[in-house]
Protein backbone atom coordinates (compact mmCIF):
# COMPACT_ATOMS: atom_id res chain seq x y z
CA UNK A 1 0.00 0.00 0.00
CA UNK A 2 2.96 2.31 0.60
CA UNK A 3 3.62 2.42 -3.16
CA UNK A 4 0.28 4.12 -3.75
CA UNK A 5 0.60 6.44 -0.74
CA UNK A 6 4.18 7.48 -1.56
CA UNK A 7 3.36 8.09 -5.21
CA UNK A 8 1.35 11.25 -4.57
CA UNK A 9 4.04 12.96 -2.50
CA UNK A 10 7.23 11.81 -4.27
CA UNK A 11 5.97 12.58 -7.77
CA UNK A 12 5.01 16.12 -6.70
CA UNK A 13 8.53 16.64 -5.37
CA UNK A 14 9.90 15.36 -8.70
CA UNK A 15 7.80 17.76 -10.83
CA UNK A 16 10.30 20.68 -10.88
CA UNK A 17 13.06 18.34 -12.10
CA UNK A 18 10.71 16.78 -14.68
CA UNK A 19 9.78 20.26 -15.88
CA UNK A 20 13.41 21.25 -16.31
CA UNK A 21 14.70 18.08 -17.99
CA UNK A 22 11.74 17.40 -20.28
CA UNK A 23 11.15 21.12 -21.03
CA UNK A 24 7.59 20.78 -19.79
CA UNK A 25 5.02 23.49 -19.16
CA UNK A 26 2.91 23.62 -16.01
CA UNK A 27 0.10 22.09 -18.08
CA UNK A 28 2.36 19.11 -18.86
CA UNK A 29 3.19 18.83 -15.16
CA UNK A 30 -0.52 18.87 -14.39
CA UNK A 31 -1.08 15.91 -16.71
CA UNK A 32 1.66 13.92 -14.97
CA UNK A 33 -0.48 14.15 -11.82
CA UNK A 34 -3.93 14.21 -13.43
CA UNK A 35 -3.49 11.19 -15.74
CA UNK A 36 -2.79 8.96 -12.73
CA UNK A 37 -5.46 10.53 -10.52
CA UNK A 38 -8.14 10.34 -13.23
CA UNK A 39 -7.87 6.59 -13.84
CA UNK A 40 -7.43 5.85 -10.14
CA UNK A 41 -10.50 7.87 -9.12
CA UNK A 42 -12.73 6.52 -11.91
CA UNK A 43 -11.78 2.85 -11.54
CA UNK A 44 -11.37 2.60 -7.77
CA UNK A 45 -14.86 1.21 -7.12
CA UNK A 46 -14.81 -1.25 -10.07
CA UNK A 47 -11.36 -2.35 -8.88
CA UNK A 48 -12.78 -3.33 -5.50
CA UNK A 49 -15.68 -5.10 -7.21
CA UNK A 50 -13.29 -7.15 -9.37
CA UNK A 51 -11.47 -8.29 -6.24
CA UNK A 52 -14.73 -9.45 -4.67
CA UNK A 53 -15.67 -11.40 -7.81
CA UNK A 54 -12.40 -12.91 -9.05
CA UNK A 55 -10.35 -13.09 -5.85
CA UNK A 56 -8.78 -10.28 -3.87
CA UNK A 57 -5.28 -11.76 -3.90
CA UNK A 58 -5.43 -12.28 -7.67
CA UNK A 59 -6.58 -8.74 -8.46
CA UNK A 60 -4.18 -7.28 -5.88
CA UNK A 61 -1.31 -9.16 -7.56
CA UNK A 62 -2.33 -7.96 -11.03
CA UNK A 63 -2.60 -4.39 -9.77
CA UNK A 64 0.83 -4.50 -8.10
CA UNK A 65 2.50 -5.91 -11.21
CA UNK A 66 0.77 -3.37 -13.47
CA UNK A 67 1.67 -0.50 -11.13
CA UNK A 68 5.34 -1.55 -11.08
CA UNK A 69 5.52 -2.16 -14.84
CA UNK A 70 4.02 1.28 -15.49
CA UNK A 71 6.53 2.78 -13.02
CA UNK A 72 9.39 1.33 -15.10
CA UNK A 73 7.83 2.88 -18.21
CA UNK A 74 7.61 6.22 -16.35
CA UNK A 75 11.27 6.01 -15.39
CA UNK A 76 12.33 5.26 -18.97
CA UNK A 77 10.00 7.81 -20.61
CA UNK A 78 11.93 9.77 -23.28
CA UNK A 79 9.45 12.66 -23.33
CA UNK A 80 6.45 14.09 -21.53
CA UNK A 81 3.90 12.27 -23.71
CA UNK A 82 5.33 8.86 -22.85
CA UNK A 83 5.39 9.86 -19.18
CA UNK A 84 1.71 10.89 -19.18
CA UNK A 85 0.70 7.67 -20.97
CA UNK A 86 2.67 5.59 -18.46
CA UNK A 87 1.06 7.47 -15.57
CA UNK A 88 -2.38 6.61 -16.99
CA UNK A 89 -1.49 2.92 -16.94
CA UNK A 90 -0.13 3.31 -13.42
CA UNK A 91 -3.50 4.74 -12.37
CA UNK A 92 -5.22 1.56 -13.62
CA UNK A 93 -2.78 -0.52 -11.56
CA UNK A 94 -3.46 1.66 -8.51
CA UNK A 95 -7.21 1.17 -8.92
CA UNK A 96 -6.68 -2.61 -8.64
CA UNK A 97 -4.09 -2.35 -5.87
CA UNK A 98 -5.56 0.23 -3.45
CA UNK A 99 -8.98 -1.35 -2.68
CA UNK A 100 -7.45 -4.81 -2.25
CA UNK A 101 -5.13 -4.00 0.64
CA UNK A 102 -7.73 -3.35 3.33
CA UNK A 103 -10.10 -5.94 1.86
CA UNK A 104 -7.40 -8.62 2.21
CA UNK A 105 -6.70 -7.59 5.81
CA UNK A 106 -10.39 -7.67 6.71
CA UNK A 107 -10.81 -11.12 5.14
CA UNK A 108 -7.63 -12.58 6.67
CA UNK A 109 -8.13 -11.73 10.36
CA UNK A 110 -10.81 -12.50 12.89
CA UNK A 111 -12.94 -9.70 14.30
CA UNK A 112 -10.85 -9.73 17.50
CA UNK A 113 -7.53 -9.27 15.65
CA UNK A 114 -8.74 -7.11 12.76
CA UNK A 115 -8.40 -3.80 14.62
CA UNK A 116 -4.77 -4.44 15.52
CA UNK A 117 -4.01 -5.62 11.98
CA UNK A 118 -5.47 -2.49 10.42
CA UNK A 119 -3.69 -0.37 13.06
CA UNK A 120 -0.37 -1.99 12.11
CA UNK A 121 -1.15 -1.36 8.43
CA UNK A 122 -1.93 2.31 9.18
CA UNK A 123 1.28 2.72 11.20
CA UNK A 124 3.56 1.28 8.55
CA UNK A 125 1.94 3.18 5.69
CA UNK A 126 2.26 6.40 7.73
CA UNK A 127 5.97 5.73 8.35
CA UNK A 128 6.69 4.97 4.69
CA UNK A 129 4.62 7.96 3.57
CA UNK A 130 6.78 10.14 5.85
CA UNK A 131 10.06 8.64 4.65
CA UNK A 132 9.02 8.60 0.97
CA UNK A 133 9.35 12.31 0.08
CA UNK A 134 12.72 12.63 1.85
CA UNK A 135 14.16 9.45 0.33
CA UNK A 136 12.63 10.28 -3.07
CA UNK A 137 14.01 13.81 -2.88
CA UNK A 138 17.50 12.47 -2.12
CA UNK A 139 17.31 10.14 -5.13
CA UNK A 140 16.12 13.01 -7.34
CA UNK A 141 18.97 15.27 -6.13
CA UNK A 142 21.75 12.68 -6.46
CA UNK A 143 20.56 10.47 -9.33
CA UNK A 144 17.53 11.58 -11.36
CA UNK A 145 13.80 12.25 -11.20
CA UNK A 146 13.45 8.85 -12.88
CA UNK A 147 14.25 7.18 -9.56
CA UNK A 148 11.04 8.60 -8.10
CA UNK A 149 9.42 5.87 -10.23
CA UNK A 150 12.12 3.18 -10.20
CA UNK A 151 11.93 3.04 -6.38
CA UNK A 152 8.61 1.20 -6.81
CA UNK A 153 10.27 -1.81 -8.47
CA UNK A 154 12.01 -3.40 -5.43
CA UNK A 155 8.91 -2.65 -3.32
CA UNK A 156 6.69 -4.39 -5.87
CA UNK A 157 9.01 -7.39 -6.08
CA UNK A 158 8.84 -7.82 -2.29
CA UNK A 159 5.05 -7.39 -2.30
CA UNK A 160 4.55 -9.99 -5.04
CA UNK A 161 6.78 -12.49 -3.23
CA UNK A 162 5.00 -12.00 0.11
CA UNK A 163 1.59 -12.16 -1.56
CA UNK A 164 2.38 -15.49 -3.23
CA UNK A 165 3.89 -16.87 -0.01
CA UNK A 166 1.58 -15.69 2.78
CA UNK A 167 -1.63 -14.04 1.53
CA UNK A 168 -4.69 -16.32 1.33
CA UNK A 169 -7.21 -15.97 -1.47
CA UNK A 170 -10.64 -14.57 -0.59
CA UNK A 171 -13.79 -13.44 -2.36
CA UNK A 172 -16.85 -11.42 -1.43
CA UNK A 173 -19.69 -13.61 -0.19
CA UNK A 174 -22.34 -11.15 -1.31
CA UNK A 175 -20.52 -9.28 -4.05
CA UNK A 176 -22.39 -8.07 -7.13
CA UNK A 177 -22.82 -10.59 -9.93
CA UNK A 178 -21.66 -8.08 -12.52
CA UNK A 179 -19.20 -5.20 -12.50
CA UNK A 180 -20.75 -1.88 -13.47
CA UNK A 181 -18.64 -1.30 -16.58
CA UNK A 182 -21.17 1.12 -18.08
CA UNK A 183 -20.88 3.33 -15.00
CA UNK A 184 -17.09 3.04 -14.98
CA UNK A 185 -16.87 4.03 -18.66
CA UNK A 186 -19.21 6.99 -18.27
CA UNK A 187 -17.54 8.38 -15.15
CA UNK A 188 -14.08 8.01 -16.76
CA UNK A 189 -15.27 9.81 -19.89
CA UNK A 190 -17.04 12.46 -17.83
CA UNK A 191 -14.18 13.25 -15.50
CA UNK A 192 -11.69 13.00 -18.36
CA UNK A 193 -13.64 15.49 -20.47
CA UNK A 194 -14.06 18.01 -17.66
CA UNK A 195 -10.42 17.75 -16.55
CA UNK A 196 -9.13 17.99 -20.15
CA UNK A 197 -11.22 21.11 -20.74
CA UNK A 198 -10.07 22.77 -17.52
CA UNK A 199 -6.39 21.92 -17.95
CA UNK A 200 -6.09 22.77 -21.64
CA UNK A 201 -8.06 26.01 -21.29
CA UNK A 202 -4.90 27.54 -19.79
CA UNK A 203 -3.12 27.27 -23.15
CA UNK A 204 -5.93 27.07 -25.71
CA UNK A 205 -8.46 29.44 -24.14
CA UNK A 206 -12.10 28.91 -23.16
CA UNK A 207 -13.40 29.55 -26.70
CA UNK A 208 -11.36 26.76 -28.28
CA UNK A 209 -13.75 24.21 -29.90
CA UNK A 210 -11.86 21.25 -28.39
CA UNK A 211 -12.04 22.74 -24.89
CA UNK A 212 -15.75 23.52 -25.21
CA UNK A 213 -16.52 20.05 -26.64
CA UNK A 214 -14.58 18.36 -23.83
CA UNK A 215 -16.37 20.34 -21.10
CA UNK A 216 -19.86 19.86 -22.53
CA UNK A 217 -19.23 16.20 -23.37
CA UNK A 218 -17.78 15.55 -19.93
CA UNK A 219 -20.76 17.07 -18.13
CA UNK A 220 -23.20 15.13 -20.31
CA UNK A 221 -21.32 11.89 -19.57
CA UNK A 222 -21.47 12.60 -15.81
CA UNK A 223 -25.21 13.25 -16.08
CA UNK A 224 -25.64 9.98 -18.00
CA UNK A 225 -23.57 8.21 -15.32
CA UNK A 226 -25.95 9.39 -12.58
CA UNK A 227 -28.95 8.19 -14.60
CA UNK A 228 -27.34 4.79 -15.23
CA UNK A 229 -26.55 4.37 -11.53
CA UNK A 230 -30.25 4.62 -10.70
CA UNK A 231 -31.14 1.82 -13.12
CA UNK A 232 -28.42 -0.84 -13.09
CA UNK A 233 -28.74 -3.89 -10.84
CA UNK A 234 -25.36 -3.48 -9.12
CA UNK A 235 -24.32 0.22 -9.34
CA UNK A 236 -20.74 1.22 -8.55
CA UNK A 237 -22.22 4.33 -6.84
CA UNK A 238 -25.42 3.46 -4.92
CA UNK A 239 -27.09 6.88 -4.84
CA UNK A 240 -29.52 5.69 -2.16
CA UNK A 241 -26.72 6.00 0.42
CA UNK A 242 -26.79 9.77 -0.03
CA UNK A 243 -30.27 9.88 1.53
CA UNK A 244 -28.39 9.75 4.82
CA UNK A 245 -27.75 13.35 5.85
CA UNK A 246 -24.57 12.34 7.67
CA UNK A 247 -23.21 10.41 4.68
CA UNK A 248 -24.01 13.20 2.21
CA UNK A 249 -22.56 15.83 4.55
CA UNK A 250 -19.36 13.87 5.22
CA UNK A 251 -18.76 13.36 1.50
CA UNK A 252 -19.44 17.02 0.65
CA UNK A 253 -16.98 17.96 3.41
CA UNK A 254 -14.48 15.51 1.87
CA UNK A 255 -14.91 17.17 -1.54
CA UNK A 256 -14.19 20.66 -0.18
CA UNK A 257 -11.36 19.64 2.13
CA UNK A 258 -9.45 17.42 -0.29
CA UNK A 259 -9.81 19.99 -3.05
CA UNK A 260 -7.91 22.37 -0.78
CA UNK A 261 -5.28 19.74 0.05
CA UNK A 262 -4.77 18.76 -3.60
CA UNK A 263 -3.91 22.31 -4.63
CA UNK A 264 -1.60 22.88 -1.67
CA UNK A 265 0.48 19.74 -2.16
CA UNK A 266 0.73 20.29 -5.93
CA UNK A 267 2.06 23.86 -5.74
CA UNK A 268 4.02 23.75 -2.46
CA UNK A 269 6.95 21.67 -3.84
CA UNK A 270 7.12 23.99 -6.88
CA UNK A 271 7.35 26.99 -4.56
CA UNK A 272 9.94 25.39 -2.28
CA UNK A 273 12.21 24.14 -5.08
CA UNK A 274 11.83 26.66 -7.92
CA UNK A 275 11.34 29.86 -5.88
CA UNK A 276 12.76 29.30 -2.40
CA UNK A 277 15.77 27.32 -3.66
CA UNK A 278 15.25 24.12 -1.63
CA UNK A 279 16.71 20.85 -2.84
CA UNK A 280 14.24 18.07 -3.65
CA UNK A 281 15.19 16.26 -0.41
CA UNK A 282 14.76 19.44 1.64
CA UNK A 283 11.36 20.07 0.02
CA UNK A 284 10.29 16.55 0.98
CA UNK A 285 11.57 17.10 4.51
CA UNK A 286 9.73 20.42 4.76
CA UNK A 287 6.40 18.56 4.63
CA UNK A 288 7.51 15.97 7.20
CA UNK A 289 5.91 17.73 10.24
CA UNK A 290 2.44 17.30 8.72
CA UNK A 291 2.88 13.55 8.22
CA UNK A 292 4.51 12.97 11.62
CA UNK A 293 1.75 14.87 13.43
CA UNK A 294 -0.85 12.80 11.60
CA UNK A 295 1.00 9.63 12.61
CA UNK A 296 1.12 10.54 16.32
CA UNK A 297 -2.23 12.35 16.65
CA UNK A 298 -4.58 10.38 14.38
CA UNK A 299 -5.29 7.67 16.95
CA UNK A 300 -6.14 10.14 19.78
CA UNK A 301 -8.15 12.16 17.25
CA UNK A 302 -10.13 9.04 16.42
CA UNK A 303 -11.23 8.96 20.07
CA UNK A 304 -12.77 12.42 19.66
CA UNK A 305 -15.59 10.79 17.69
CA UNK A 306 -16.43 8.49 20.61
CA UNK A 307 -16.38 11.37 23.08
CA UNK A 308 -17.96 14.25 21.13
CA UNK A 309 -19.44 12.69 17.99
CA UNK A 310 -18.44 13.77 14.47
CA UNK A 311 -19.74 17.34 14.39
CA UNK A 312 -17.35 19.13 16.76
CA UNK A 313 -14.09 17.58 15.43
CA UNK A 314 -15.23 18.21 11.84
CA UNK A 315 -15.84 21.87 12.62
CA UNK A 316 -12.65 22.39 14.63
CA UNK A 317 -10.27 20.37 12.42
CA UNK A 318 -10.96 22.12 9.07
CA UNK A 319 -10.95 25.51 10.85
CA UNK A 320 -7.43 24.83 12.19
CA UNK A 321 -6.39 23.58 8.74
CA UNK A 322 -7.74 26.82 7.22
CA UNK A 323 -5.40 28.74 9.53
CA UNK A 324 -2.53 26.54 8.30
CA UNK A 325 -3.38 27.27 4.66
CA UNK A 326 -3.55 30.99 5.45
CA UNK A 327 -0.12 30.84 7.13
CA UNK A 328 1.31 29.32 3.93
CA UNK A 329 0.25 32.50 2.13
CA UNK A 330 2.49 34.69 4.32
CA UNK A 331 6.09 33.83 3.24
CA UNK A 332 7.61 35.84 0.41
CA UNK A 333 10.83 34.96 -1.42
CA UNK A 334 13.58 33.73 0.92
CA UNK A 335 13.77 33.48 4.69
CA UNK A 336 14.61 30.55 7.01
CA UNK A 337 12.29 27.54 6.97
CA UNK A 338 11.68 27.66 10.74
CA UNK A 339 10.07 31.11 10.58
CA UNK A 340 8.35 30.83 7.18
CA UNK A 341 6.91 27.40 6.39
CA UNK A 342 7.41 25.42 9.61
CA UNK A 343 4.66 27.20 11.64
CA UNK A 344 2.19 26.58 8.80
CA UNK A 345 3.18 22.90 8.64
CA UNK A 346 2.56 22.49 12.40
CA UNK A 347 -0.87 24.14 12.30
CA UNK A 348 -1.83 22.25 9.14
CA UNK A 349 -0.69 18.95 10.68
CA UNK A 350 -2.87 19.52 13.75
CA UNK A 351 -5.84 20.45 11.55
CA UNK A 352 -5.45 17.36 9.36
CA UNK A 353 -5.02 15.07 12.35
CA UNK A 354 -8.19 16.45 13.95
CA UNK A 355 -10.15 16.01 10.70
CA UNK A 356 -9.17 12.79 8.93
CA UNK A 357 -9.87 10.08 11.54
CA UNK A 358 -13.27 11.53 12.67
CA UNK A 359 -14.23 12.04 9.02
CA UNK A 360 -13.50 8.41 8.16
CA UNK A 361 -15.41 7.23 11.23
CA UNK A 362 -18.34 9.52 10.38
CA UNK A 363 -18.57 8.05 6.87
CA UNK A 364 -18.47 4.47 8.15
CA UNK A 365 -20.98 5.20 10.93
CA UNK A 366 -23.47 6.89 8.60
CA UNK A 367 -24.49 3.65 6.86
CA UNK A 368 -25.51 0.15 7.87
CA UNK A 369 -22.62 -2.28 8.55
CA UNK A 370 -23.45 -4.20 5.38
CA UNK A 371 -22.67 -1.10 3.29
CA UNK A 372 -19.44 -0.19 5.09
CA UNK A 373 -17.17 -1.36 2.27
CA UNK A 374 -19.12 0.55 -0.39
CA UNK A 375 -19.25 3.67 1.82
CA UNK A 376 -15.49 3.57 2.34
CA UNK A 377 -14.90 3.13 -1.39
CA UNK A 378 -17.19 6.04 -2.27
CA UNK A 379 -15.48 8.35 0.22
CA UNK A 380 -12.06 7.32 -1.08
CA UNK A 381 -13.20 7.98 -4.64
CA UNK A 382 -14.62 11.39 -3.65
CA UNK A 383 -11.28 12.39 -2.12
CA UNK A 384 -9.47 11.32 -5.31
CA UNK A 385 -11.90 13.23 -7.53
CA UNK A 386 -11.43 16.29 -5.31
CA UNK A 387 -7.67 16.15 -5.81
CA UNK A 388 -8.16 15.63 -9.54
CA UNK A 389 -10.40 18.69 -9.95
CA UNK A 390 -8.30 20.74 -7.55
CA UNK A 391 -5.14 20.66 -9.67
CA UNK A 392 -7.12 21.51 -12.81
CA UNK A 393 -9.09 24.42 -11.35
CA UNK A 394 -6.48 25.99 -9.05
CA UNK A 395 -3.87 25.87 -11.81
CA UNK A 396 -6.10 28.20 -13.82
CA UNK A 397 -6.06 30.65 -10.89
CA UNK A 398 -2.29 30.33 -10.58
CA UNK A 399 -1.64 30.87 -14.30
CA UNK A 400 -3.95 33.89 -14.56
CA UNK A 401 -2.42 35.54 -11.49
CA UNK A 402 1.15 34.79 -12.59
CA UNK A 403 0.46 36.15 -16.10
CA UNK A 404 -0.90 39.51 -14.93
CA UNK A 405 1.68 39.91 -12.16
CA UNK A 406 4.67 39.12 -14.41
CA UNK A 407 3.64 41.72 -16.99
CA UNK A 408 3.38 44.37 -14.30
CA UNK A 409 6.62 43.46 -12.52
CA UNK A 410 8.69 43.29 -15.72
CA UNK A 411 7.63 46.87 -16.45
CA UNK A 412 8.60 47.91 -12.90
CA UNK A 413 12.14 46.49 -13.28
CA UNK A 414 12.45 47.96 -16.82
CA UNK A 415 13.08 44.60 -18.49
CA UNK A 416 14.13 44.90 -22.12
CA UNK A 417 12.08 43.75 -25.11
CA UNK A 418 14.21 40.62 -25.62
CA UNK A 419 13.61 39.42 -22.04
CA UNK A 420 9.91 40.27 -22.17
CA UNK A 421 9.41 38.49 -25.50
CA UNK A 422 11.24 35.40 -24.24
CA UNK A 423 9.23 35.21 -21.02
CA UNK A 424 5.95 35.85 -22.83
CA UNK A 425 6.34 32.47 -24.53
CA UNK A 426 7.23 30.72 -21.27
CA UNK A 427 4.45 31.91 -18.95
CA UNK A 428 2.93 28.42 -18.81
CA UNK A 429 6.20 27.19 -17.27
CA UNK A 430 5.62 29.53 -14.29
CA UNK A 431 8.73 29.71 -12.06
CA UNK A 432 10.57 27.28 -14.35
CA UNK A 433 10.82 29.99 -17.04
CA UNK A 434 14.39 30.67 -18.16
CA UNK A 435 16.01 33.89 -19.39
CA UNK A 436 17.66 34.03 -22.81
CA UNK A 437 21.48 34.00 -22.88
CA UNK A 438 23.44 37.23 -22.85
CA UNK A 439 21.12 39.26 -20.61
CA UNK A 440 23.03 41.88 -18.56
CA UNK A 441 23.40 40.82 -14.91
CA UNK A 442 21.35 43.67 -13.46
CA UNK A 443 18.48 43.14 -15.88
CA UNK A 444 18.64 39.34 -15.32
CA UNK A 445 18.46 39.79 -11.54
CA UNK A 446 15.40 42.04 -11.85
CA UNK A 447 13.67 39.60 -14.22
CA UNK A 448 14.35 36.63 -11.93
CA UNK A 449 12.92 38.57 -8.99
CA UNK A 450 9.85 39.40 -11.08
CA UNK A 451 9.35 35.70 -11.95
CA UNK A 452 9.73 34.57 -8.31
CA UNK A 453 7.45 37.27 -6.88
CA UNK A 454 4.82 36.61 -9.57
CA UNK A 455 4.77 32.93 -8.63
CA UNK A 456 4.49 33.78 -4.93
CA UNK A 457 1.55 36.07 -5.75
CA UNK A 458 -0.25 33.20 -7.47
CA UNK A 459 0.69 30.78 -4.69
CA UNK A 460 -0.76 33.12 -2.07
CA UNK A 461 -4.05 33.34 -3.94
CA UNK A 462 -4.25 29.54 -4.21
CA UNK A 463 -3.55 29.19 -0.47
CA UNK A 464 -6.31 31.65 0.41
CA UNK A 465 -8.76 29.75 -1.80
CA UNK A 466 -7.68 26.58 0.02
CA UNK A 467 -8.37 28.31 3.35
CA UNK A 468 -11.87 29.28 2.14
CA UNK A 469 -12.52 25.69 1.04
CA UNK A 470 -11.49 24.48 4.51
CA UNK A 471 -13.90 26.97 6.07
CA UNK A 472 -16.60 25.66 3.71
CA UNK A 473 -15.82 22.18 5.07
CA UNK A 474 -16.39 23.38 8.63
CA UNK A 475 -19.66 25.07 7.62
CA UNK A 476 -20.78 21.83 5.94
CA UNK A 477 -20.08 19.92 9.15
CA UNK A 478 -22.03 22.47 11.18
CA UNK A 479 -24.99 22.29 8.78
CA UNK A 480 -25.24 18.63 7.79
CA UNK A 481 -23.27 16.40 10.15
CA UNK A 482 -24.99 15.30 13.34
CA UNK A 483 -23.45 15.76 16.77
CA UNK A 484 -23.43 13.07 19.43
CA UNK A 485 -26.55 14.43 21.16
CA UNK A 486 -28.43 14.80 17.87
CA UNK A 487 -27.52 11.28 16.80
CA UNK A 488 -28.58 9.84 20.17
CA UNK A 489 -31.87 11.77 20.01
CA UNK A 490 -32.58 10.54 16.47
CA UNK A 491 -31.86 6.97 17.52
CA UNK A 492 -34.18 7.31 20.54
CA UNK A 493 -36.88 8.83 18.34
CA UNK A 494 -36.55 5.92 15.93
CA UNK A 495 -36.84 3.43 18.80
CA UNK A 496 -39.94 5.22 20.13
CA UNK A 497 -41.49 5.25 16.66
CA UNK A 498 -40.82 1.51 16.42
CA UNK A 499 -42.51 0.95 19.79
CA UNK A 500 -45.53 2.99 18.68
CA UNK A 501 -45.83 0.97 15.48
CA UNK A 502 -45.61 -2.27 17.46
CA UNK A 503 -48.25 -1.09 19.94
CA UNK A 504 -50.53 0.03 17.11
CA UNK A 505 -50.14 -3.33 15.39
CA UNK A 506 -50.98 -5.16 18.61
CA UNK A 507 -54.06 -3.02 19.19
CA UNK A 508 -55.22 -3.56 15.61
CA UNK A 509 -54.90 -7.35 15.91
CA UNK A 510 -56.81 -7.23 19.24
Amino acid sequence: SSMAFIDGTVVNVALPSIQAQLHATIVDAQWVVEAYALLLAALLLPGGSLGDRFGRRRIFTVGTALFAGAAVWCGLAPDIRHLVAARSLQGVGGALLVPGSLAILSASFSAEDRGRAIGTWSGFTAITTAIGPVMGGWLIDHLSWRWAFFVNVPLAAAVLAITAWRVPESRGDEGPEKTDWAGAGLVTAGLGGVVYGLVESSELGWKNPGVLAALVGGMLAIAAFLIVETRVRAPMLPLSLFRSRNFAGANLLTLFFYTALGGVFFFLPLDLIQVQGYSAAAAGGAMLPVILLMFFLSRPAGGLFDRFGAKIPLIVGPTIAAAGFALLAIPGVGGPYWTTFFPAMIVLGIGLSTTVAPLTTAVMSAVEPGHAGVASGINNAVSRVAGLLSVAVLSIVMLRTFDRSLDRRLKEVSAGPVVRASLEGQKTRLAAARLPPGVPPREAAGARTAIAESFVGGFRRVMMIAALLAIASAVTAASLVEGKGERRGRRREGENAGKRRTAHGTATRA
